[in-house]
């Protein structure tokens, strides 16, 4: 079973995620397993006082040193041997899916969300020391980003999902977006279903597959096919899709 343990003031955020959908399924078939532990449970004062105003000035309040830090030891002293451990911050390393690989094949995850104006930077400096962001934005809080990254993490641990293969398939797993998805019915409202996917030629489908997660990729993300690199397959397919797409017209994918 996968563990992850969770640092936080508002565990209610973080729940709906780990109660539905993929998350689940992984906890109620026994995949999966999540605590939280809050650091107001860690407090000696009347108050329960998780804050504190940020030594210079400034506006908000700052979480304190001592209950984050008693908190995620507690945590961590009933994780896996070897957990990762990432605080949620929006001056971390972004998340991407080579990351959440990563983060599955370990035999736990710990996360800390922070609140307010942040955590007291020593627990960073001392107690956890890296740091994940979701992108380039600031939230209210770590929760929704541990949500996130929890449910990621999820879906790629053994057995969780239906297929064994859907997780391979999502897009950035080959460093590629996805390729466009259909199902029934074949015609709606007047727009059809790319007739290869319809022939019973496995070979073609992985060929237009391929060719169109790759498109898609140079029109959407073209910085990802320069860290990646192309076989000769690849680029054939590529240039392939450029001559559709000009012949079209079309700004889109092609059929």
């Amino acid at each position: 079973m996968y563990r992850v343990g969770i640092v936080s003031l508002f565990p209610e955020l973080v729940e709906p995620v780990a109660r539905h959908g993929v998350v689940g399924r992984a906890r109620e078939r026994g995949l999966l397993e999540i605590e939280h532990v809050s650091p107001r449970d860690f407090t000696s004062d009347r108050h329960r006082t998780v804050d504190d105003r940020p030594y210079g000035g400034g506006p908000g309040m700052v979480l304190k040193y001592e209950p984050m830090r008693d908190a995620i030891e507690a945590l961590r002293a009933r994780m896996p041997e070897g957990s990762a451990e990432l605080v949620m911050s929006a001056q971390g390393r972004i998340f991407d899916q080579a990351w959440a690989v990563e983060l599955a094949s370990a035999p736990g995850l710990l996360l800390v969300a922070g609140r307010y104006e942040g955590i007291d930077e020593r627990i960073v400096e001392n107690v956890v020391r890296a740091e994940l962001s979701l992108g380039d934005y600031v939230l209210s809080g770590g929760e929704l980003a541990a949500a996130v990254v929890v449910d990621a993490v999820a879906r790629l641990l053994p057995g969780v999902l239906g297929h064994e293969d859907s997780p391979l398939e999502d897009s950035y797993m080959a460093g590629l977006l996805d390729c466009p998805q259909y199902t029934r019915p074949e015609v709606v409202d007047g727009l059809a279903v790319p007739q290869v996917l319809l022939g019973g030629d496995h070979g073609a489908v992985r060929r237009w597959r391929l060719k169109q997660a790759l498109g898609r990729t140079w029109l959407r993300r073209p910085q990802l096919l320069s860290a990646r690199g192309l076989s000769r397959e690849e680029a054939e397919l590529l240039e392939e899709f450029k001559a559709e797409l000009a012949e079209s017209g079309s700004g889109g994918g092609v059929a």
